[in-house]
């Protein structure tokens, strides 16, 4: 079953659910839409699916996983809303303890939790601020003489790429431009 690509249109067979229509693909399982049972997902490696007609994906297609990534592009484009970014596990209930180079004064402790939120933040507003300089009435030299400010900032900001969960969330500088 793993060498075969269904496309949308396909017709199936499962051994449990019956006959159905391959309706939506995903990156890793069909949505099947079966006579008997209704719709349900079947992952694209299950080995019991017996084709009864395949048909061709065309390369144009928009699948949902694709849908759903320009969705996500989209509404980061265009609000403020903040998405919530998974910090690794490994700091889980960690602290940040800030020493003076002064033994005379005391040192600052907070939980890396907090730190961590402050970071996304300040990803955030920076997110924010490269769209509305791309959407701005600037010049495109002016543009891009602030882009590059932008992604001087990204660059300062990948020392916290430590802390996220996936790399996809890290600060890129200009090197990963």
């Amino acid at each position: 079953m793993t060498e075969i690509e269904l496309g949308i249109g396909s017709r199936v067979r499962h051994p449990q659910f019956g006959k159905g229509v391959v309706v939506q693909l995903r990156s890793d399982a069909y949505e099947i839409s079966f006579i008997e049972t209704g719709m349900r997902q079947i992952m694209r490696n299950f080995e019991g699916l017996e084709i009864i007609e395949a048909i061709e994906t065309p390369l144009e297609i928009v699948t949902y996983e694709k849908m759903e990534k320009s969705l996500i592009r989209v509404l980061r484009r265009f609000s403020d809303l903040q998405e919530t970014v998974p910090m690794g596990v490994k700091w889980t209930n960690g602290k940040l303890i800030m020493v003076p180079g002064d033994n005379s004064l005391k040192e600052k402790e907070i939980p890396i939790d907090t730190f961590f939120h402050k970071i996304v933040m300040i990803r955030d507003r920076v997110r924010v601020l490269e769209q509305k300089l791309n959407s701005s009435k600037l010049s495109d030299e002016e543009k891009v003489e602030m882009q590059q400010y932008i992604t001087r900032i990204y660059g300062s900001l990948t020392t916290f790429n430590v802390l996220f969960k996936n790399k996809e969330d890290y600060f890129i500088g200009e090197k990963g431009a």
